[in-house]
């Protein structure tokens, strides 16, 4: 198990307590997701964290998979689930790399707040691509503090050795943008919430 796993699994009830941090901007974010969404989808969100935004977009669609690396995450997220049942969503322990033998089989996938935390955010952004069908969309939400602090790189580095935060990547709003071209996808909507300038929310089309 690495450093940043071990990380996620030690925090994961202090994280499932945490507020959300700009409700405003997330809720705009909910919204915009929403729009893209329809009743046939088949949905992934990877990184799902506790289950806060599958709760909210489950509902809305055929299915919902929402799945972290972390078991004591989604250990939360199935007790949630256990209490208000949605009949549309699941939840399991897993990896991009384990969805391997479901290539072009979602409609959308969502990856929220996690691409700053891969160690290749543009493999992570290409498996995205192969998993989903021609068309579909991929939403996204990632810190670029390559953009607004990045004289905050050494001090991220050292929490990570000292185990008091899990591994992040410096990304820019442009390398984000260029990931997703690269991989094939047109950014069909892009936006920084001006209360959230560190935060890069958008949704990008397969073509």
């Amino acid at each position: 198990m690495n450093s940043s796993l071990r990380f996620w699994n030690r925090t994961a009830k202090r994280y499932a307590l945490r507020p959300v941090a700009d409700p405003g901007a997330y809720q705009k974010k909910l919204e915009v997701t929403q729009s893209y969404l329809r009743p046939d989808m088949n949905v992934l969100e990877f990184g799902c964290g506790t289950g806060t935004t599958a709760f909210h977009h489950a509902p809305s669609v055929q299915r919902y998979l929402g799945t972290d690396a972390s078991p004591n995450m989604i250990e939360i997220a199935r007790n949630k689930l256990a209490k208000k049942p949605v009949p549309q969503l699941d939840f399991e322990v897993a990896t991009l790399s384990r969805l391997s033998g479901k290539e072009h089989f979602f409609d959308a996938v969502l990856g929220l707040n996690i691409l700053h935390l891969m160690s290749d955010p543009e493999e992570t952004v290409r498996q995205v691509f192969d998993l989903l069908k021609p068309g579909g969309i991929f939403v996204s939400n990632t810190a670029c503090m390559q953009d607004t602090r990045p004289f905050l790189r050494p001090v991220a580095v050292s929490a990570r050795l000292l185990g008091l935060a899990p591994y992040v990547n410096f990304l820019s709003r442009e390398s984000v943008d260029l990931s997703l071209e690269m991989a094939g996808f047109e950014l069909a909507y892009g936006w920084v919430p001006e209360t959230s300038p560190d935060v890069y929310f958008s949704v990008a089309i397969k073509k």
